[in-house]
Parts: C-alpha cells; structure tokens; sequence
C-alpha cells in the first residue's frame, strides 16, 4: 500500500502544473483595442504597461509589439521583441524575420544556416523532451528504491548513467542567453576594461551571446572569442 502511495504521488508531481489564472488587464484590452483598428503607434504605451504589470497573455501581443517598433522605423525594437518571442516559442517564422531585418540592416548575430535551423527544432522541444526525461528517471529511480535489496550494480550504474545524460542534454543544448546592443557605435573589448583592446564596433540590434558578467561589463561570444561589453549598452533578452 506504501509503494503504491509512493508512486501516485510521484506521478502526481511529474505530470502535474501550476495553474495560474490570469486576468485581462484594462491596459491589454486597451492596446489590443487600439491595434485592432489600426492605431499601432498609441497601442504600444498600452501594450508597455501591459508587459510591465506582467498581464501580457501570449505571444501575440510581443509580436504585434515588434510589428508596431518596426512600422515606426526603430529596428533594433523590433529586432528585441522577436527575440523575446522567439526565446518564448521558438519559431522557424519568427527567426526568418529576425534574419531579414538583420541583413537588412547589416547586423550581426543572426545565422542563416543549417545548424541554427537544427538548434531550432530542439528548442522548440526541448521542454518537453526534458520533462519526459525526467518523468522517466522519477519512475526508475522510484523502481529502484522499491527493488533495492534484489537490483545487481548493473541497474544502478544504467540509472547513474542515464542522469547523468540529462545532466549533460541541461548544459549543452539549453537555451543560450543573448542580448541586443541596445546603442550605436558600441566599442567591443577584448577584456573587461576601458584601457582593453578594441575589436570592433557594435551596431543597435547586434545579437551575442552572454557568457557571463563581470563587474559593469558582459562577457560576450564573438567570433569564436570572448569580448566585453559594457551593461548598460547590452539588453538581456529575457
């Protein structure tokens, strides 16, 4: 009867999910109302307050935001809400227009290749393949614990080799974190300081990925490389 308790309630915490009603707030409503009849440029304060109070209820609404900074011309916006909602719902559409925009406006960080093709489609699961993964070593580490006077070392070196896959599908293929240059003409470092050797010069809507942060600088890839940027000229796509 233990045992039986003991696997309906680990079950119960794989599979189930907080639910969190949500309410319309009057400033979505607003926005959308707005949008809706053609008035972009006075939906996106509404659509600002909207994400600041956290009532923004999909994509959409990030997405129409992008559509609106870019009919007003501000490209490196636009480029920054596709990236939110991309790094949200992953989409072969959405980065398409991330590219275009980018070439456009010859910016970096935006590949069009093959391999970022790939990495979308697992995105686009990777939540999913994770919960899955980890449903299936609640289950067998569960088995394991009931069956433990009569599992051989066998079995539990496949199982410590089976978390430890997980562990490494975490680190390799989780969402990297990325950030917009935010203004024009931002001097890339080679190291975390004003006297450092310059690199290059970023452009409003460049595109790297964070590796880390250190004092009042973003550590940064960039052709393969580490570079510096300074905080406030880099926006964490979050």
């Amino acid at each position: 009867m233990r045992k039986k308790a003991l696997l309906f309630f680990l079950f119960l915490a794989a599979f189930s999910q907080p639910v969190q009603a949500q309410k319309v707030s009057s400033a979505l409503q607003k926005a959308d109302s707005l949008f809706q009849v053609g008035q972009v440029a006075e939906a996106y304060p509404w659509y600002r307050r909207a994400r600041d109070q956290g009532s923004l209820q999909s994509d959409r609404q990030i997405l129409r935001m992008a559509y609106i900074q870019e009919t007003l011309g501000h490209y490196p916006a636009a480029l920054y809400y596709l990236s939110v909602a991309q790094a949200g719902q992953p989409r072969y559409a959405t980065w398409r227009k991330m590219v275009a925009l980018a070439q456009e406006h010859r910016l970096t960080g935006y590949p069009d290749t093959w391999r970022q093709n790939l990495l979308i489609t697992l995105q686009r699961y990777y939540y999913r393949l994770l919960q899955g993964l980890l449903i299936l070593a609640i289950v067998g580490g569960t088995a394991l614990l009931i069956r433990r006077r009569t599992a051989d070392r066998a079995w539990w070196s496949a199982y410590a080799g089976y978390v430890l896959g997980i562990g490494l599908f975490l680190n390799l293929l989780a969402p990297a974190r990325v950030g917009l240059v935010i203004r024009p003409r931002v001097p890339l470092m080679a190291g975390p300081g004003a006297g450092s050797t310059w690199l290059t010069t970023a452009a409003a809507g460049d595109r790297f990925e964070v590796l880390g942060r250190q004092d009042i600088w973003y550590r940064v890839q960039w052709q393969g490389r580490d570079a510096y940027l300074r905080r406030p000229d880099l926006l964490l796509v979050e």
